[in-house]
């Protein structure tokens, strides 16, 4: 099944994930935008976690890839209801090595030099304390090949395996086997990969004659960073992408297989949101939710294509950093309150690996139909005072 109208509660990194994993808006769980190596905050042990859920009913548990939740040991997934865990504690950016440093300013290339080394963990221990441009080009098969081993292990009980994959975000690099291979250069090769591995747990499951007992969910954390061109995706016909509460930030493509349960081929139009996918597993699973408030609901009558089944989300929040509410929308509408924000304002983005520097533009009180305008193109404010009231309350 295909989500059309998918949303993140926050377009950068750290915040989004916490947001899938606590089933809350960031700003409830206080991650604030994107970690960093010098950040000495991370998610908290109050919180409950996805992988905290499944562990209540026994399953085991497992992330390979991008955590960007905390790097100090108390914030590592071990700590947060994962059995095993291999991959990086942040962004692949947040790395004295980046390519495109070499081009900027001396000042920014000096800060961006001021990152300690990329360190690679296994479980709560860093097994590689510097990862270099050769060992990026492996990441992707090694998070494979550790979610595959995982699925054999874990076959004759029930799991629950989180891949955040470290591609496709900046600076890009690919194995040799998927370089030059697609129409789209270094980043459609990424793709590609991506792609592959997903086939390849796709296999793994189907190999294992687990295809209807799992569930699958395919989404990201983010739109594309659009400042870097040819190695950033698109998110047209959407307005803008990654750090703005506009949808081409906010609303991610979204793919859900369950054979025999989810209605194959299908699409759904319906607001959703990752914040729902806690609350969705713990109905799934006979899970208990956390004592505290989440913000997420139960979207398995949208996933199962139920006839007339709608989102559950009244309204839905976009919040940006400590708490600052940037907008907020119903099934159709979306307000969006006077704020400002990155965009390249018509500019070329940048071009192999370097990103175009972003400029700040505002935005007034502005008030979007979402149904016949999900880029964001026509302020109704004027035309829909009665909307615009309605969704300030």
């Amino acid at each position: 099944m295909k989500f059309t109208d998918f949303e993140v509660s926050s377009a950068v990194c750290s915040a989004s994930r916490a947001a899938l994993l606590t089933g809350c808006y960031h700003a409830r769980v206080g991650i604030r935008g994107a970690l960093a190596p010098q950040s000495t905050i991370g998610l908290s042990a109050d919180e409950v976690t996805l992988a905290e859920i499944c562990q209540q009913k026994g399953y085991a548990t497992a992330c390979f890839g991008k955590w960007h939740l905390g790097h100090h040991p108390k914030f590592l997934p071990l700590q947060h209801g994962f059995d095993v865990y291999f991959g990086l504690p942040y962004s692949n950016d947040m790395w004295p090595l980046h390519p495109a440093y070499a081009d900027l300013p001396a000042a920014a290339a000096e800060r961006k030099r001021g990152f300690p080394a990329l360190p690679l963990i296994e479980g709560n221990t860093v097994v590689d304390p510097e990862v270099t441009g050769a060992d990026q080009t492996q990441l992707t098969t090694r998070y494979t090949e550790h979610a595959v081993r995982f699925i054999e292990q874990s076959k004759d009980r029930a799991f629950f395996l989180y891949v955040p994959h470290t591609m496709v975000h900046v600076p890009l690099f690919v194995s040799d086997k998927f370089k030059g291979k697609s129409q789209r250069g270094l980043f459609g090769d990424v793709v590609m990969e991506v792609d592959w591995s997903v086939g390849q747990i796709l296999d793994a499951i189907g190999d294992h004659g687990l295809d209807e007992n799992t569930l699958v969910i395919f989404t990201s954390d983010n739109g594309p960073w659009l400042a870097y061109g040819d190695h950033a995706g698109s998110a047209h016909p959407l307005r803008e992408g990654k750090g703005t509460a506009f949808e081409g930030g906010c609303r991610e493509p979204t793919l859900m297989r369950w054979p025999g349960t989810i209605p194959a081929g299908t699409t759904c139009d319906e607001l959703a949101a990752t914040i729902d996918i806690l609350p969705t597993v713990a109905a799934l699973i006979g899970a208990e939710l956390p004592p505290h408030k989440i913000d997420g609901q139960d979207i398995t009558p949208l996933m199962v294509g139920q006839p007339g089944a709608q989102s559950r989300h009244e309204v839905f929040y976009f919040y940006y950093g400590a708490g600052e509410l940037r907008a907020v929308r119903d099934r159709r509408w979306k307000l969006h309150f006077p704020h400002t924000y990155g965009t390249l304002a018509g500019r070329p983005a940048g071009t192999g690996g370097g990103p175009t520097p972003y400029t700040q533009a505002e935005i007034g009180l502005s008030l979007f139909d979402l149904k016949t305008d999900p880029g964001e193109t026509t302020n109704l404010a004027d035309q829909h005072p009665d909307v615009v009231e309605r969704l300030q309350r």
